[in-house]
Parts: structure tokens; C-alpha cells; sequence
């Protein structure tokens, strides 16, 4: 497939698949989207409350949510255990025209950022003192965590061109991969999304969305399900 890197409104780079006019983040706005969605929905529920976080997102991708998510909890010391799911890694030639360090003033952390996308798949390696990661490249559907993430980026490509990986199989995996009162917060809003959700056993809400969307859900594991005990 024919990819390309194209800039954003909010002057963030992404990478665009031509044949699907699909994006890896918002057009309207990379960062914008990333912090709206997955900290200032996601992770900031988990800010001050905890002194550490286990979060797996789902879709890797150009590692902008990683990033923005150590950035944050540099700030506040929250300890992160990050895993990413990724089938198919983003090359290095893509992510040297990629502008995130830049656009987020976070030139400190280049180092980091970098080590992120060099370090080994499936090992957990130390990023700093309180941020661990550990990449793995699979199918969404061969995740088989249980009961022990807080929060889940899910960051798939949209329903539109990737329908199966919105389904009620994927979300039992998403259920089952968190914790009682674990989170999973997405950029997507559409009603067959909202109703796979809850036929897992997901609490669904629908909230504001980031620039260009006008809702977003966020989803709780309250309790647990007959397929998910």
C-alpha cells in the first residue's frame, strides 16, 4: 500500500495510507488528538490516584502516544509499565520525517523517543527510571493479557477500512486484558463500536471529541461478564 507523510492542522505529521484515505492520527490535528483522547480522557483518571500504571495500546504505530504519555508522567512521577501492539512497525526512514519532538518542545526527550523505536520487540526495556516498554508484533487477536492493564489506548485504524478489529471478539480480549475499573478510551464514536462494547460487559460513554470528531467513548470494566470471568 502507498504511504505517505502528510501534515495536519495542528502542524503534526502523521503518516496517510493513500489507497484507504486513511490516516495514523486526525488530520485535524496529531497531537491535538492524542492528548485529547488518550491523557486528558485516558490517563489523567489515573494521575495522583496511583502510584503506578500498566496501559497497552493498542496500534503502535509512530509511538506519538507513547510519547505524550512519558512526557506527562515525567512530569508526575507516575510509574508506567507501557506495551504496544503493532503488526507492521513503522519504518525509520518514516519516522525521521515524523515532527513530534519538535512540536512538543520535548527536545530532552529525543534520546528516549528514539530507544523507543530501536529497542527489541518482546522485551520489556527501561526507557527511564519510571517508564518501561515493551512492544510486541502481533495480531490484535492474539493478545492474550488477563486482568492486569489500567487503561487501554485503543488506537486501531478505523472501522471504515478495518472492520474486524471493532468487534465483540476484539473487545472480550480488551475486557479480559484489564483490570476491574480498568478504562479503554478510543477516538471512535460510531453506535456498532458503543454496541460491541457493551455486549462484552463494558460501562460505554460517550464524550466530547478531539477537533474534527464530535464524540469519543470511553469504556470501564465495572465488573466482569459470563465470557470474561
Amino acid at each position: 500500500m502507498q504511504r505517505e507523510i502528510i501534515t495536519t492542522a495542528d502542524g503534526s505529521r502523521t503518516i496517510q495510507i493513500k489507497d484507504w484515505d486513511e490516516q495514523y492520527h486526525s488530520k485535524h490535528g496529531a497531537i491535538q488528538e492524542a492528548y485529547h483522547v488518550f491523557i486528558k480522557h485516558g490517563l489523567d483518571l489515573f494521575q495522583g490516584k496511583k502510584e503506578s500504571v500498566h496501559i497497552l495500546e493498542i496500534g503502535f504505530g509512530t509511538g506519538l502516544n507513547a510519547l505524550i504519555t512519558l512526557l506527562e508522567t515525567s512530569k508526575s512521577g507516575l510509574y508506567t509499565a507501557y506495551y504496544g501492539i503493532e503488526a507492521y512497525p513503522v519504518s525509520p526512514e518514516e519516522l525521521a520525517q515524523l515532527n513530534y519532538i519538535p512540536e512538543l518542545k520535548a527536545h530532552d526527550f529525543q534520546e528516549q523517543f528514539t530507544q523507543m523505536h530501536s529497542s527489541p520487540w518482546e522485551k520489556q526495556v527501561a526507557i527511564t527510571d519510571n517508564f518501561s516498554l515493551c512492544k510486541k508484533q502481533c495480531d490484535f487477536k492474539e493478545i492474550d493479557f488477563e486482568n492486569c492493564m489500567d487503561l487501554i489506548y485503543f488506537d486501531a485504524f478505523g472501522a471504515r477500512v478495518q472492520p474486524e478489529l471493532w468487534t465483540e471478539d476484539v473487545f472480550e480480549l480488551m475486557f479480559r486484558a484489564l483490570k476491574v475499573n480498568g478504562v479503554l478510551v478510543t477516538y471512535a464514536a460510531k453506535g456498532s463500536v458503543r454496541r460491541a462494547m457493551q455486549a462484552v460487559g463494558f460501562e460505554v460513554e460517550r464524550l466530547p471529541g478531539p477537533p474534527g470528531k464530535r464524540e469519543m467513548l470511553r469504556a470501564k470494566k465495572v465488573g466482569v461478564n459470563a465470557n470474561n470471568p
